[in-house]
């Protein structure tokens, strides 16, 4: 029998603003404490320097972080020309310099380069394995880190500002795995010089943006109220891009039991009528998740049980 978790059975998403100076695994220690989860875990890290949305998965939410992490991303940052970084962002050491100052219209232009499907090269202190190790701890024992370039979507890339010649401000929007250190690294180097980014905030993520955020602060001064429990989201918010099907008692004690369903029995409901085999479907009970499956082979076929 497996050892039980100290804490209370809580399931939901709660998202954070992440503020400054901080880690997220800091931010969920702090969140499971506050709320006395017995589990909890975080979707898409943010750097310490960055601020910003930080969804936390809460018990059976966990199951489903993967799916958050897949959707869209949106950010702002500011880039610092005329030094580059071995960090990519300020926390780094200055490694070249340059005095070459782009200009808004030469930035503006080069923006369609960068939009996109592009590859990038990610920043060797990032958490991507090479040879079974993390990068950053390659690169912080001065091993030699090779990071090989890889695909990602850039949807959107917009210059906000420029408060002088020094900085810009920049808007992004990209899918799951793009750096925003290596699109200023990138963006700088095209542009003639070199630069890395002074601030970094991360405005949406999948579902989540930054209304729908609140700080540790308001957190804490909510544990004691039933309030604190309102806050969370359901487990199925970061499956809203998933056909929702809906299933009866008997059916959905068969998914729990790990057990399929024939379609036929279903075959009539919406989405079922308009999919394709294979296809993932939120299998739902009176509007309680009850698992995630497959549509395969004329059955329906959990592969993610969840227990709410």
């Amino acid at each position: 029998m497996g050892r039980r978790r100290k804490g209370d059975p809580v399931h939901g998403w709660l998202v954070i603003d992440k503020p400054a100076g901080v880690t997220s695994a800091n931010i969920v220690n702090q969140a499971r404490k506050i709320l006395n989860a017995a589990k909890v875990g975080h979707s898409g890290t943010l750097d310490p320097m960055a601020t910003g949305i930080l969804p936390l998965a809460f018990g059976e939410a966990t199951k489903t972080v993967s799916y958050m992490m897949d959707g869209l991303k949106e950010y702002r940052f500011t880039v610092k020309w005329g030094e580059a970084r071995d960090t990519d962002d300020a926390e780094g050491a200055v490694t070249q310099t340059s005095n070459h100052r782009p200009d808004k219209n030469d930035i503006e232009a080069a923006l369609g380069k960068f939009t996109g499907e592009i590859q990038q090269v990610p920043p060797i202190y990032s958490a991507i394995k090479v040879d079974g190790e993390r990068a950053y701890k390659l690169a912080r024992g001065d091993k030699p880190v090779e990071m090989q370039p890889r695909k990602i979507l850039v949807e959107r890339f917009n210059l906000v500002d420029q408060p002088d010649l020094d900085h810009a401000v920049l808007d992004v929007r990209s899918g799951k795995g793009a750096y925003m250190r290596g699109l200023a690294r990138d963006l700088a180097v095209h542009l003639g010089t070199v630069g890395h980014i002074s601030a970094l905030r991360r405005t949406r993520l999948g579902p989540f943006g930054e209304n729908d955020a609140i700080s540790l602060d308001k957190l804490d001064q909510l544990r004691h109220s039933a309030a604190a429990a309102d806050i969370l989201r359901p487990v199925e918010t970061a499956l809203d891009d998933i056909p929702a099907l809906a299933v009866t008692e008997d059916e959905a004690r068969h998914l729990r039991c790990g057990q399929s369903v024939s379609a036929l029995r279903v075959a009539k409901r919406p989405p079922l009528n308009d999919i394709s085999q294979g296809a993932v479907i939120c299998a739902m009970e009176e509007g309680k998740l009850v698992a995630l499956a497959r549509f395969e082979g004329g059955e329906i076929r959990p592969f993610r049980v969840l227990n709410l």
